[in-house]
Parts: structure tokens; sequence; C-alpha cells
């Protein structure tokens, strides 16, 4: 990847963070470790991978991500807003009885959102629709969904996989954050869903894994998926619960909390020193 890209690139990484620290540390409430997490995918999709229009959300051709791990809303919101979808002054509303910025996702009231989520395993069914009926209506578009590894031990996740299959969904692209770690703790002692790539192998996906944390290899892990003809990609993630804030990363705490002002000082200034 050219050097000037991949600075803009993790610039935009940083925005989105500091936008994702905002919003839970001005509601007081959110999830900041799993949003954390997907940061440099959800980077990657809106300002390099996907075909969107902030001015004309529902454009019909758009091409489409559900965030089937929905409790990560804030990195949604945060990359929505840095794409231009709505100001990012509506990020210190998260959660605010007023605000179209709901705790979980919701299409009918935030601007560039493609599905209401929240209740595990529903997103990724979800995109598996909108995967089929663009082959039916022979549209170009591409369908993206972003799945938690914790998530991954609901059943629907599985069905879902299998309908994917059925139906030849080459249009569609699941990415598995695999961070490690739920709300309980370590997913391996949760419920262990390992090992992905082999599970997933025998869904009939055709399976890439990626450093979720590095832009060239998420480059190549969707480059993967769009060559990919005849069956769904998935993409193993493997990421960094809390990646980009020293004393939230790998520690399931930061699974649902929201920093007090001094922890949100210091992220912020840990996230504005990397760059």
């Amino acid at each position: 990847m050219e050097q000037q890209k991949l600075s803009q690139l993790k610039q935009t990484a940083a925005n989105i963070r500091l936008g994702i620290l905002e919003g839970v540390h001005a509601a007081k409430s959110g999830h900041p470790g799993g949003s954390l997490s997907i940061a440099d995918i959800i980077t990657y999709l809106y300002f390099e991978e996907m075909n969107v229009d902030p001015k004309n959300p529902k454009w019909e051709d758009r091409d489409r991500l559900v965030l089937s791990k929905g409790h990560t809303a804030p990195a949604l919101y945060a990359a929505l807003a840095e794409k231009g979808f709505f100001s990012k002054d509506e990020l210190k509303n998260l959660r605010q009885i007023d605000s179209f910025l709901q705790g979980h996702p919701d299409m009918k009231g935030t601007p560039g959102v493609d599905m209401t989520t929240g209740s595990l395993g529903l997103g990724i069914s979800a995109a598996c629709g909108m995967a089929l009926a663009g082959k039916i209506a022979k549209k170009d578009y591409r369908v993206y969904t972003i799945v938690g590894d914790g998530e991954s031990q609901e059943g629907q996740v599985w069905e879902a996989s299998m309908f994917a299959n059925h139906y030849h969904l080459d249009n569609l692209c699941v990415v598995i954050d695999w961070n490690g770690l739920q709300i309980d703790g370590r997913i391996v002692d949760v419920m262990d869903p390992t090992p992905y790539d082999k599970k997933l192998e025998a869904f009939g996906y055709n399976v890439v894994t990626v450093d979720a944390h590095d832009f060239d290899s998420i480059a190549s892990g969707f480059k993967a998926a769009r060559e990919c003809t005849g069956k769904p990609t998935a993409i193993i993630a493997v990421s960094t619960k809390g990646h980009g804030v020293s004393f939230m990363e790998n520690q399931a705490s930061w699974h649902g909390s929201a920093p007090d002002d001094a922890q949100y000082e210091q992220a912020v200034a840990e996230i504005r020193a990397s760059l």
C-alpha cells in the first residue's frame, strides 16, 4: 500500500477511535473494547472498500454493512460521522433520550445505518437476505457484516452460514472479529467456537485470515473476498480488544464499561501520540 494512503487510513482510524471514546465517555455507558477492536476494519470498509454516498444514504445500489455485533455501535457511528453522514458533534449525544444514536444501531433513525441490530446472531442473517436480494435483482452491490467472536457462539450464525453457502452468496463477506474476549471472559473458556478456519471452510466459506490492525493485511483480505466467485467469504480478523488504549487492551472488563474523566484523557492522549 502506498505510504500516503496508509497514513490517511491510520489518521482516519485514530479519528474513529477518538469518536468512540468521546461517545462512551459522554454517555457514561457503552462498549469501548469491541468498538476499538473493529476500528481499523470499519475504517477500511468505509474509506477504501465500500461504495456508499453520504448524501444519499438509501441509494439502492450502495454496498451494505450490517454490524451484527450491534453493541459496538460507537465504532459504526464514529465511522459514519467521519464519512459525513452526520455531524461529529452528534457523537457526544450517544445513548441520550432524544438522540438518534441509540445504544444499538437503528436503521430508521440513523443516516447510513443499513440494518437495525442488537440481538446477537440476527445481523448476519439479515446480511444473507440482503445478499440474496441483490442476486435476485441482478445488482452489483456487495454486503458486509461484522460478527463478534462471542456472538459466533449463537446457533443462528451457523444457520445463516448454511444459507450463504446454499445460495452461493459470493457478494457476501462475513468478518469475524476475533479478539478472544467477551463479557464473561475468554471465549474459549465460556463456549469455545474455534477452530474458526476449519469450521468456516466446512460451512462452505472461502476463508481468509488477516491482522485486524494492519491495513496491508486487511486490504489483502477484502481483495480475496472480491475475487472469490461461487461462495461467500469469511475473513477471520485477528484483533485486540480495546486496541489503541493501553489499559483497555485485552481486558474483558472494558467490554461494556465507560472511562471516567482521567481515563478518557489518558486514552485520548495515547491515541493522539500513536500518530
